[in-house]
């Protein structure tokens, strides 16, 4: 185990801040896979989301380089943003680039449902949605979001997040239903459609 892996991520920031490029590295090998698992999920493009990936970390190269990243503990929150605004700002232009101008009426090819399979309004739905559900996670008591975020953003099995936890499977499954359960509480009470369909 390299002597970075037990630091926190702001000590991390700050060394590769500071020159230290092994620190990034470990940053990197922390969160490419739960970052690189969100891209893929919306934008469902083994090469789109690679293109962007590498994109959000080059933008989070450049901030911390230029010392305009600010600590406040979430860095992790912090890069899922970064891809989220990156994802946002392209299906933004593949929609400008594809909307055709015909004697005053606009025609968008890519937007027409009889021609694709996913219209840029389902993608959008699922944006919210997606969005929609992570403001919900962090209302969940601390032992259900981890077992519903190790789950579904980091795809470990009940058995691996039963170990990790040093729970039984029993008690991470049993985590999971009411998380899901005061979920669907959460976004009733707040009228929230978490429907993708």
């Amino acid at each position: 185990m390299n002597r970075f892996e037990s630091m926190t991520d702001e000590m991390l920031v700050m060394m590769y801040a500071q020159g230290t490029n092994a620190a990034f590295d470990t940053l990197l090998n922390r969160y490419k896979s739960s970052i690189h698992s969100y891209i893929y999920f919306i934008v469902r493009n083994r090469e789109l989301a690679e293109d962007i990936f590498q994109e959000t970390f080059v933008k989070v190269i450049i901030t911390i380089k230029q010392g305009r990243y600010t600590d406040n503990g979430k860095f992790k929150a912090w890069i899922t943003r970064i891809a989220h605004n990156l994802i946002i700002d392209y299906f933004r232009q593949e929609r400008a680039e594809n909307t055709i101008s015909n004697d005053d009426v606009e025609v968008d090819l890519f937007n027409n449902s009889k021609l694709c399979d996913c219209t840029i309004e389902d993608k959008m739905i699922r944006t919210q949605v997606l969005s929609d559900v992570r403001k919900l996670i962090k209302h969940l008591p601390d032992n259900q979001r981890e077992v519903l975020e190790m789950r579904y953003y980091q795809d470990l099995s009940f058995k691996e997040i039963a170990d990790l936890t040093g729970v039984s499977i029993n008690t991470a499954l049993g985590r999971m239903r009411y998380a899901i359960l005061n979920m669907r509480k959460l976004a009733e009470d707040h009228n929230m459609e978490l429907s993708l369909v």
